[in-house]
């Protein structure tokens, strides 16, 4: 009777510890590739592309010059 007593409440003492011990998992996954880069979470997905740059042809000394800023 003892045994089976001790062996309930320390089944019960487990089971309300991991109980009030859980937590939320906040994982969050970032990989950045080629083209763009992006994170997934929780929340949701983001994705970043990579910025236009603007280029234009000028003419320095006689010479076709492309100016990327």
């Amino acid at each position: 009777m003892r045994f089976g007593l001790s062996t309930m409440t320390g089944a019960f003492i487990l089971a309300a510890t991991l109980f009030f011990a859980m937590s939320d998992a906040n994982a969050v996954v970032c990989a950045r590739g080629v083209y763009r880069a992006g994170c997934a979470g929780h929340a949701g997905v983001v994705v970043v592309g990579k910025p236009r740059v603007a280029c234009r042809t000028v003419i320095v000394n006689g010479v076709a010059v492309r100016r990327c800023v």
